[in-house]
């Protein structure tokens, strides 16, 4: 989350994370100005543009930039590697060597552009600016960010947007700036130094203030930004960590104390205060510039590992895996696609497109990297992207004073106060085992949804009586829908561009303020109704579904759990299948986006847990047995159905489903291997032009399904499927709100439900084909029902709006 100002640029998820809209700078968060929970480096900075397949490594520094040590016994964060000094130890713990020197041709070679390398200096570095898709390989600049660019930040193009946006929002003004120390290295001139660190302080100071940057390091923290000072091997070393021999006279629980400084029992090396000084908190130059080595989104992850030179090896070494060879094998890549997630950091932008916002994921360069976790940590990090830059960079700065030797750590948890809640997070560094823990999932309790209703700025509406109009009233319609207003030509409806004189506003967005408009309109119709947040929004779907089957929820709906409030549960749901030798493939999924988004299918327990830092999210079954289709150009695919069902009133509850559904298919036979290949897992291809978009229409899919299936006719198998929307309805409405869908007479709406079909089997050892929901969707996308059926919006109007479903393709379900 980037701050600008009061009004600001950070990934704007409330601590529940179910409003997604731009919030003011909390002042009571705590260091990192995030969401309780979410480590550092989820903050939603914009990260730099990464270089294209075969960029070359960083040129050394422009002429002029400080570097006051030589390069190859320094990470680029400029910690250095110490050799040729006594050794340290840390008494019955661990003996401490050091790392041997490299040749600087042997550095380039295996870490290309240095050991740590990170983002080049001066012109080379500023001319990685250009603008590009994160993803990363498209099109960079010949400079990225973090070591030799590699990675997958942000656009240039989408940073300058956000750069506008930064310098539009509400920002302290010089006058209001902090007072910064003087800093002589700024420049001569007093007062042009005064106007830099004011407009440093306007632009930055509300991200640094979140963050928790002391504002005593602001002056000096200017200073490293403008001049790319990485001067933290003039205080830190990074050590190797090797195991002293067992003392046979220690006790066991000596020996275990010693064998387990930090979590995990497996890390290598340790960063500590090297400075014969020591290092003072109150030292307004101990705060340091930390440099990125990868960034990138996780479904481009594994191609930059194979496309990007020199990328596999440097993650390799960094995360102590062994590669050798030229070319990246597939188990290496697997390697380090597995081991990332003990190294990754993530953020999120708050605007742009849904593209741009799924999260980011980068590892720090060599020195920030071997930064181990401590409960009680000695420094606090948080990522920062200086503007003028348009670079990201992580800020390390101490919490106390630390004398020489002493370990430099951070809290992998941090912002966790809940000790279950931290162990489960610390999995990935400190395995433990939650089998005794009860996976059982019961429906939250009435306050979660009220704190829902509360977060999403919710009023709900008066008391209205139901609105009476003449059989042949001509409604007129506000809408911002252009699929409405191409495609809705029913002589009873006509559009207005007056939102004051419509007799139905059919918006885009979801409406907040239902009292005022209860009280003032009450007459006018809607296309939504108040708390229907609890089906289009993926943890809400699941809670609600837990009426239907219990704490396991219905058999219609994939075994879910909310990764923000049954983390533990998961876990231990997780460890007992492995224990049992049970399929553990899983899907992590957003709770507000669709299309796939930031989706991901992974049986990497440490993976899912890491995955939770970033945004909100469910993490559901995966499908591992389901029906597929026959395509012959192809094989047997993946597929999935979407209908369109009409809910008319909430009491008494009416619904009805449009009688035409939607199709979609995979591109690749299934298997459950390759799981990040999207063409074989996925179905949705109608948002990227260089797929392979697969259509049918529904009268050509049903003969031939019953022609592969003839054991199951379609007419049987859609009532499986009627049934479960039937009963996930009848739930949702149940209750008053915001407990439940809000029974207010003017409300219509138009929902799109996805599915799939899995095999089941029962207890007489009959397999079946069980309907799995997979998530309820609000206005969605009609192009492709306006094409083939040019009346679809007059049959969905004249279902909801003028009662007359009888001459319309729809079935009634309830």
């Amino acid at each position: 989350m980037v701050g600008a100002g009061h009004q600001c640029l950070w990934a704007s998820v409330s601590p529940s994370g179910h409003s997604l809209e731009s919030l003011p700078v909390p002042t009571a968060w705590s260091l990192e100005g995030l969401t309780p929970g979410i480590p550092r480096g989820s903050h939603g900075l914009k990260e730099k543009t990464p270089p294209r397949p075969g960029a070359r490594a960083h040129t050394p520094a422009a002429p002029g930039h400080k570097r006051t040590t030589p390069a190859r016994s320094r990470t680029r964060s400029g910690a250095r590697i110490p050799f040729g000094r006594p050794g340290l130890w840390v008494p019955r713990v661990q003996r401490l060597s050091f790392a041997p020197r490299l040749p600087s041709a042997s550095l380039e070679a295996r870490s290309v552009g240095g050991l740590a390398g990170g983002g080049g200096r001066g012109a080379q570095r500023r001319a990685g600016r250009a603008g590009g898709r994160a993803g990363g390989v498209e099109r960079a600049g010949p400079a990225g960010c973090g070591g030799t660019g590699l990675g997958a930040g942000a656009g240039g193009g989408d940073m300058q947007a956000d750069a506008r946006l930064e310098r539009g929002s509400r920002v302290l003004t010089p006058q209001s700036a902090p007072s910064l120390e003087p800093d002589p290295e700024l420049g001569p001139d007093p007062e042009e130094d005064a106007r830099a660190r004011a407009k440093f302080a306007a632009l930055h100071g509300p991200a640094l203030r979140a963050s928790g940057v002391p504002e005593r390091y602001w002056g000096r923290l200017l200073h490293k930004l403008e001049h790319e000072v990485f001067d933290a091997g003039e205080m830190f070393g990074i050590m190797q960590v090797q195991e002293v021999e067992e003392d046979e006279s220690e006790d066991e629980a000596a020996q275990e104390a010693r064998k387990k400084p930090n979590p995990g029992g497996q890390l290598c090396y340790k960063v500590i205060v090297t400075n014969e000084n020591g290092l003072q908190a109150a030292d307004p130059n101990s705060i340091f510039l930390i440099d990125h080595a990868w960034t990138c989104r996780v479904a481009h992850a594994r191609q930059q590992l194979q496309q990007v030179p020199g990328l596999l090896h440097r993650m390799a070494n960094l995360m102590g895996i062994e590669f050798h060879g030229e070319l990246p094998s597939t188990e290496a890549v697997d390697l380090v696609l597995e081991e990332m997630w003990k190294f990754n950091q993530t953020y999120q932008l708050a605007h742009g497109t849904a593209e741009e916002k799924v999260p980011v994921w980068y590892i720090m360069d060599e020195f920030g990297s071997r930064i181990q976790h401590a409960d009680v940590p000695s420094f606090a990090t948080a990522p920062f992207f200086y503007m003028p830059q348009q670079v990201a960079y992580t800020l390390l700065w101490p919490l106390r004073d630390l004398d020489t030797g002493e370990e430099v750590t951070r809290d992998f948890a941090y912002g966790e106060a809940d000790p279950l809640i931290r162990r489960c997070m610390l999995l990935p560094w400190a395995p433990a085992d939650l089998l005794d823990l009860s996976s059982s999932t019961p429906e939250p309790a009435d306050e979660h949804y009220q704190a829902i209703l509360e977060e999403n700025k919710e009023k709900l509406p008066l008391a209205i009586k139901p609105a009476v109009y003449p059989c042949d009233h001509v409604f007129k319609v506000y809408t911002d829908v252009q699929q409405v207003l191409g495609h809705l030509s029913h002589p009873r409806f006509t559009f207005t561009q007056s939102e004051a004189d419509a007799h139905i506003l059919y918006h885009f967005s979801h409406l907040k303020d239902y009292r005022r408009l209860s009280r003032e309109r009450p007459s006018v119709l809607l296309n939504q109704f108040p708390c229907e947040n609890l089906l289009t929004v993926k943890d809400c779907l699941a809670s609600v579904a837990r009426r239907a089957g219990g704490p396991e929820g219905p058999a219609w709906l994939p075994r879910t759990f909310n990764l923000r409030t049954e983390l533990p549960q998961f876990v231990s749901y997780f460890q007992q299948r492995e224990r049992r030798g049970e399929d553990n493939h899983w899907i992590c999924k957003p709770w507000n986006l669709a299309r796939s988004l930031d989706t991901h299918i992974t049986k990497n327990l440490h993976s899912i847990i890491r995955h939770r830092e970033s945004s909100p999210k469910v993490v559901s079954k995966y499908i591992e047995s389901p029906v597929l289709f026959l395509r012959e150009d192809v094989g047997r695919v993946k597929f999935d159905i979407r209908y369109i069902v009409l809910l008319r009133s909430v009491k008494p509850l009416t619904l009805f489903v449009y009688d035409v559904f939607w199709l979609r298919f995979s591109n690749r036979p299934f298997a459950l291997n390759d799981l990040d290949d999207y063409e074989k897992h996925f179905t949705v291809m109608n948002y990227d032009p260089e797929l392979v978009l697969k259509q049918m229409h529904y009268d050509e899919f049903v003969p031939e399904f019953e022609k592969q299936y003839p054991e199951f006719p379609w007419k049987s198998v859609q009532a499986e499927i009627f049934q479960a929307f039937t009963e996930l309805f009848q739930v949702a409405c149940a209750r008053p709100p915001p407990l439940g869908l809000c029974d207010y007479p003017s409300s219509r709406a138009m929902y799109a439900i996805d599915l799939m079909l899995k095999w089941d089997g029962r207890p007489d050892g009959k397999q079946v084909m069980q309907p799995q929901l997979l998530e309820v969707n609000f206005n969605p996308d009609c192009e492709r029902a306006c094409r083939c059926h040019p009346t679809f919006f007059n049959d969905v109007f004249s279902t909801l709006y003028l009662d007359e479903p009888d001459s319309c393709p729809v079935t009634r379900l309830v």
